[in-house]
């Protein structure tokens, strides 16, 4: 266990989304409550900084303000706001709290390091339980409590029918298992955190519309050609020879943004060695500069794999095995399509946003970081790849390139989804580094958020 308790209690919520599988914009809102409840701990301990809910109405005298009493009160901070996101985990958290020394029943008297910690936490919490996720299941004509946590309660209904896509610029939802798709949470209705401004201000604009009927053969050049289809008159920079994507999704299954982008943040703090509170400071922006993300990215449009001939024979990448492509038999798409909007991408969106908010922090783009897909690990091709493929990212601008053309990899987005997503994103994340600075400075930014 790192003996950083910010670095502890990042990792801590990143098991908590693995368990409970958790959907990326859910994922994105409870990392920055997270963060958020853990900055405001460390800020009423600190000499200049503002807090992010509490401001400096509760800063702790001079003599307070030592390494151990904020390591105490970001700990409670963090165990009150993850016991609140995932109640499910209670007993990982209060195990975590032991480890680190302390007993989360006891957080001390008024004014000490750990009930400071716990304020700070209800208060985020206070705020972040109106802001229209739904999280407690209590938002609606017929709330539910818990057992409908982030359900939509505002009486959505999709433009398109499930087999019959009348507008391809709306969402159409796709068939499961379990029936047909739902949004992942409530469309629309969140309250925009602070980094966006009024409502609406931070999603993406000037998007090309796609007209009513278009099919494969008949698309707008903002439509990638289909690797592999029908109507493909040429090769996708994305795919070999044979229209396979040249990078197999490794068998531990794709990483959710907010959750992608926490695990960035991460080791770019073991990198620099980063204290407790410098890990704080970064992740109080860069979770927060996601979170406008997933409303802002769930805006419309259907996913390239609805947006063909009613035969729907034009989804990018290879079948999967034994579902051959022909008239009226659909192609397998090589990753599951998520139940979400495809304009804009969320990783697109994520990551511009989290990398525009760390080339901030850090001064620099460097990142340096990078991965080793296993030989034999594609849940697609058995025995792909035949060797070890290595990724790198030299910079977090690179880390943005390859997260974005990954979704166009595997044909979840469209180009222009992608694209834009990148612009939006890094629009959210210098919006949520310019509020960060004006925090650090002892300023707290006028606004609801």
């Amino acid at each position: 266990m790192s003996d950083n308790p910010a670095l502890a209690w990042n990792q801590a919520a990143l098991e908590a989304v693995r368990q409970t599988r958790t959907g990326p914009p859910i994922v994105a809102r409870a990392l920055h409550v997270l963060h958020a409840a853990m900055y405001d701990a460390w800020a009423v301990h600190d000499d200049v900084a503002a807090g992010y809910r509490l401001g400096d109405l509760v800063r702790r005298p001079a003599a307070g303000r030592t390494p151990e009493a904020k390591r105490e009160a970001v700990s409670f901070a963090a165990h009150r706001a993850l016991s609140d996101l995932f109640p499910t985990e209670a007993t990982r958290f209060a195990k975590l709290m032991g480890d680190l020394g302390f007993d989360p029943d006891a957080p001390g008297p008024d004014g000490s390091p750990g009930a400071t910690g716990v304020q700070a936490a209800r208060a985020v919490l206070a705020f972040r339980h109106g802001d229209g996720a739904n999280q407690l299941g209590d938002m609606g004509p017929e709330p539910r409590g818990l057992a409908a946590a982030y359900a939509d309660w505002t009486g959505y209904r999709p433009a398109n029918d499930l087999m019959r896509l009348a507008d391809p610029n709306r969402w159409q939802p796709l068939p499961t298992p379990d029936g047909p798709q739902r949004f992942l949470a409530p469309p629309g209705g969140w309250s925009c955190p602070s980094p966006c401004g009024p409502a609406g201000s931070c999603g993406p604009r000037g998007r090309a519309a796609i007209p009513a009927g278009a099919s494969c053969s008949r698309r707008p050049s903002c439509w990638p050609t289909a690797p592999g289809s029908p109507t493909s008159t040429r090769r996708s920079p994305s795919t070999g020879p044979t229209g396979r994507p040249r990078r197999p999704r490794p068998a531990t299954g794709a990483c959710s943004p907010g959750r992608c982008r926490s695990g960035t943040a991460t080791g770019w703090t073991r990198t620099c060695g980063c204290s407790s509170p410098s890990a704080g400071r970064c992740w109080t922006r860069a979770s927060p500069a996601g979170t406008p993300s997933g409303p802002t990215t769930r805006r419309g449009r259907s996913r390239p794999s609805a947006s063909c001939s009613p035969a729907r024979r034009c989804r990018p990448g290879r079948p999967r095995t034994g579902h051959a492509a022909g008239p009226g038999r659909p192609v397998a798409a090589v990753s599951r399509h998520p139940a979400l909007a495809e304009y804009p991408s969320g990783h697109s969106t994520f990551s511009a946003a989290a990398a525009t908010v760390l080339a901030g922090y850090t001064g620099w783009d460097r990142f340096g970081a990078g991965a080793t897909v296993p030989a034999g690990s594609s849940q697609i091709d058995p025995g792909v790849p035949a060797a070890d493929v290595v990724l790198s990212w030299p910079t977090f601008s690179a880390a943005v390139e390859q997260a974005g053309r990954s979704r166009r990899y595997g044909g979840i987005h469209f180009r222009d989804g992608d694209l834009s997503g990148r612009v939006l994103g890094a629009a959210v994340g210098a919006r949520a580094w310019e509020l960060a600075r004006l925090l650090f400075a002892g300023r707290r930014p006028a606004g609801p958020g």
